[in-house]
């Protein structure tokens, strides 16, 4: 006979008080935590790239650039994550006053893997859409050269540009600035990397 174990929900307030004092990151799913899993040598290499790249375009600008260590909320579906980039024009909007989470990016940036791919251009785009100041989610491929662009317009519709070639520039229209292919993948060695 099969037995079925009762899955434990937690309170937003456990997951938070958790996420101070852990060696690892989690997401929130609506009560689910879902522990995170490590990035390879050249997913961190790509975001390096970006938080530099990023970085020194906006300089000057209103714009500032965060990585991975930041929380993101998405009140509408409650639930949190930590994009690998995010762009915010003007000052961070802090959910309930806390330090680390935020509530405004106007650009989100993941670097997709074998086991998350998916996910990132599924469901957790959909939760990201729900945030009324996203206007671009980019998604780099760290295998090979590929950039997807999702833009929101003024109609609030989401148009899509790819981008695969090694001296391609790509348009960040929330930004208002560009950057080379090459700069994204600096460093990046794909027969080096181990598929995950």
């Amino acid at each position: 006979m099969l037995t079925q174990t009762q899955q434990h929900l937690s309170t937003l307030e456990e997951y938070r008080k958790l996420e101070e004092t852990a060696d690892f990151r989690s997401e929130y799913h609506d009560g689910e935590i879902i522990a995170m899993t490590g990035g390879t040598i050249n997913h961190n290499r790509i975001i390096r790239n970006l938080g530099r790249v990023l970085g020194n375009l906006v300089r000057g600008k209103e714009y500032e650039i965060f990585l991975s260590d930041l929380r993101l909320w998405i009140p509408a579906y409650r639930r949190g994550f930590y994009p690998d980039v995010m762009a915010i024009a003007g000052k961070p909007i802090l959910n309930e006053d806390r330090k680390d989470e935020v509530l405004n990016p106007s650009l989100i940036v993941e670097v997709l893997s074998n086991s998350t791919r998916d996910f990132d251009r599924g469901k957790k785009f959909r939760f990201y859409r729900s945030i009324p100041t996203l206007r671009e989610y980019l998604l780099i491929d760290q295998y090979e050269y590929s950039v997807e662009q999702y833009v929101k317009n003024e109609s609030e519709k989401w148009i899509f540009q790819e981008y695969e070639s090694a001296d391609a520039n790509v348009s960040l229209v929330s930004l208002e600035v560009e950057m080379l292919m090459s700069d994204i993948y600096e460093g990046v060695t794909f027969e080096d990397e181990v598929t995950e």
